[in-house]
């Protein structure tokens, strides 16, 4: 495996949690513990395919834990390791970022 190279940290994280949906995945998850169907209900507007897609990838960072509970049915939840927290914690100033100027951004065209 290819080692990643980056140019700053910021280009580091942006590889971590790029795209739309993992920062709200990290949101919601930042709430506590989540089954999947909780986490796609909240999560609105994603599709099963993509949860997947991005929960495995944020697994694999190790920004998420994933938590198979051996019953019937089966029980998977998800969780913000210490990692993802680290992460969350970091991105909360862009939220509030996002509150502030919400307003001015909705009216670019």
């Amino acid at each position: 495996m290819k080692k990643r190279t980056y140019t700053c940290g910021l280009d580091a994280a942006i590889d971590v949690m790029g795209g739309k949906w993992k920062g709200l995945i990290l949101f919601w998850l930042g709430e506590g513990p989540l089954r999947f169907g909780e986490l796609r209900r909240s999560v609105e507007g994603i599709s099963e395919r993509m949860l997947i897609l991005h929960l495995r990838e944020l697994e694999t960072s190790g920004l998420v834990h994933r938590e198979v509970h051996q019953q019937v049915p089966p029980k998977v939840e998800y969780s913000l390791t210490d990692f993802g927290h680290t992460l969350l914690t970091a991105l909360a100033p862009l939220g509030q970022w996002g509150e502030d100027h919400m307003e001015r951004l909705r009216s670019i065209p």
